[in-house]
């Protein structure tokens, strides 16, 4: 019943007319005391006179601060624009009595009002001091009010600069925070052991588990502008094993309105210790590319083909057409859709592979864009499930391509994979020979084709760091196919921005592959998720080798044998300079393999795979027995 009291309080704001009768009291208040230090605290004055001048200082209070508004600051939140705006408005009040005396002594007026110099001057001081220390009060008692109930978090701020007082500003300014800094960490000589805000500044050598008992710091607020993400993760893993949280304040460009707010500061997260700095774009020709277009995604239900879509929703596309076989996927981006209130889409529930329906698509809405996305992307099934690979990473590429060459598609990207590079596995290698099949249609039609490569995107359907979620949910152990076992990741943000950038600078036959950074390894990766989960490896949870699966490589690439690339406008993107190919002979055996892929045994359909993609050799497979059979 009293927490839900305070709740109230704290949602309600004092009506500004409040305000203003307040501050004019404060300055009647302070009107009177100017009177009694210049007489000494003696009432040496006259009575009739002060009480005659009372009604013409208020008056003139409420004009002055009607000026400049300060009636309608909400004081639980007063910060320095409020205490200039409070300073400007007494001086507004103490030159119009200062003019008013002036004149006064001038001419005859049939009311005069002729106030010593001296109290004016007073009083002007004494409403600087009275009416911001009063605001400043309320506004400490108000945040003693309702978080004084509240368990205090204690935590210190790495960062003494600009962006680290700007951190307590915010958290000491936010009422509901539940912090309490007890100092500030940072790495300057020349600032260790001084005090800002009446906090130490401690070095971080000086944070040892002694210190940390003694104040018990719950938690470190990173607040370090441009930190290298070198640097974030080295922090990060100090504190992380001392079992406190570690929390980072966003790029200044995320603050809301410029200012940070203290419900702004987050829990470090996996993305941010990949050790690369995140890509983004803001180019003008994105615009030109994708207003007014009609633009059609295949796998739009899937983690890449959902964010293409939302992406293209920050353009004024004329329609949207999302299509894919997978019903409630699909549904959940139609309600998202339909809460965001986007408009000129559609949602099409239909297969890649089916020539009649999706002909029956492009005829009707005529896209001039397509996104393909739809693909089977899962390792180790598709390694027990050649035929299926085949169906849709070749089938679906084959028929939706030949129909975009039909219906006169502007544009056709292709969604591909970096396991598609010098392929170990089924999936790789279909996906390698969509990529030889779009390039077998260039300068058919009018259609340009563009192949986007990447590597692993975080948080998408069956990536590790949602199944290292789980496991750690579990309470582990975390599996990992290999200690040395590593990985290219980026975010699907990320991926999709460089997929929609590529796209639009594309003149058709590229292959376009992105710079991922560095490999990151995927021990290293499942020992931080254990950090970030304020547990410790491997006391709590422990790390399991499982041995690679099926098709699986402990080192990915971007590049095939053969290739090199050419750099693009954009220094995360470059074009592959793939190696030349006999287009009608390699075709012939793509449509071949693709006629005949059910009727066959996945031994013949892999053998096939093989002719067509020479690189591929199976790694940790059944069809290594093939590459035998060929040496």
């Amino acid at each position: 019943m009293f927490k839900n009291g305070l709740y109230n309080i704290s949602q309600r704001y004092a009506s500004k007319w409040l305000v203003l009768l307040f501050d004019v009291c404060i300055v009647l208040f302070t009107f009177f005391l100017a009177y009694l230090i210049r007489y000494n605290f003696r009432l040496d004055f006259e009575i009739k006179k002060f009480f005659g001048e009372i009604p013409f200082v208020a008056l003139n209070a409420i004009i002055s601060f009607l000026i400049v508004g300060t009636h309608k600051s909400v004081v639980r939140f007063i910060g320095i624009k409020d205490v200039i705006n409070v300073i400007i408005g007494v001086n507004i009040l103490a030159t119009i009595l200062l003019v008013v005396t002036f004149l006064t002594r001038q001419f005859d007026f049939f009311i005069s009002y002729d106030i010593p110099g001296s109290i004016i001057y007073i009083h002007l001081l004494l409403n600087i001091l009275l009416l911001i220390s009063s605001k400043f009060f309320i506004k400490a008692s108000y945040k003693a009010i309702i978080s004084g109930f509240k368990s205090k978090v204690n935590v210190l701020i790495y960062g003494a600069g600009n962006s680290g007082n700007l951190t307590y500003d915010a958290i000491i300014n936010d009422a509901n925070s539940d912090y309490e800094v007890i100092g500030f960490i940072d790495d300057d000589e020349r600032k260790i052991g001084k005090k800002i805000n009446l906090l130490k500044v401690y070095g971080s050598n000086e944070i040892n588990d002694n210190f940390i008992e003694k104040h018990k710091v719950h938690e470190v607020i990173i607040s370090i502008q441009s930190i290298s993400y070198h640097r974030l993760l080295e922090i990060s893993s100090i504190f992380l094993e001392k079992s406190i949280k570690v929390k980072i304040v966003p790029p200044v460009q995320q603050w809301i309105d410029g200012d940070l707010q203290a419900s702004q500061i987050k829990e470090v997260k996996i993305e941010d210790l990949l050790g690369r700095e995140p890509i983004s774009f803001e180019n003008p020709v994105l615009v030109e590319e994708y207003d007014n277009k009609v633009i059609l995604i295949s796998g739009a239900a899937g983690s890449i083909g959902s964010e293409i879509a939302r992406n293209l929703c920050n353009f004024n596309f004329k329609k949207l057409i999302l299509v894919d076989m997978a019903e409630s996927a699909l549904y959940d981006i139609q309600q998202e859709f339909v809460q965001k209130d986007i408009k000129n889409y559609v949602a099409l529930v239909t297969d890649v592979r089916c020539q009649i329906r999706m002909d029956k698509i492009l005829s009707d809405y005529r896209p001039e864009i397509i996104f393909h996305a739809a693909a089977y992307k899962h390792v180790p099934l598709m390694e027990n499930n050649p035929q299926e690979a085949v169906s849709i990473n070749i089938g679906g590429t084959i028929n939706i391509s030949n129909l975009a060459v039909k219906h006169g598609v502007d544009k056709f990207v292709m969604i591909s994979t970096d396991k598609a590079v010098n392929p170990t596995n089924v999936m790789g290698a279909t996906k390698r020979v969509a990529e030889l099949y779009i390039s077998c249609l260039k300068g058919k039609g009018k259609t340009k084709f563009i192949t986007t490569r990447f590597g692993n995107v975080l948080g998408s359907n069956g990536s590790v760091i949602p199944l290292f979620k789980k496991q750690i949910e579990n309470g582990g152990p975390l599996t990992v196919t290999h200690r040395d076992i590593t990985r290219y990741f980026m975010t699907i943000p990320e991926a999709c921005s460089l997929v929609l950038e590529a796209a639009a600078m594309g003149n058709g036959g590229e292959i376009f592959v992105f710079d991922m950074g560095q490999s990151v390894k995927i021990f290293d990766l499942a020992i931080n998720m254990i950090k970030l989960s304020g547990l410790k490896y491997p006391e709590d949870i422990d790390i399991k080798i499982v041995g690679l699966r099926p098709g699986e490589k402990i080192y990915e690439e971007l590049l095939a044998d053969g290739e090199n690339t050419k750099q693009t406008y954009h220094e995360k993107i470059m074009i592959a300079k793939s190696k030349k190919i006999s287009v009608e002979d390699i075709q012939e055996k793509i449509i071949e393999l693709n006629n005949s892929n059910l009727n066959s045994q996945s031994i013949e359909i892999v053998s096939k795979l093989k002719n067509i993609v020479p690189e591929y050799i199976s790694n940790n497979s059944k069809f290594e027995v093939l590459d035998k059979a060929k040496n």
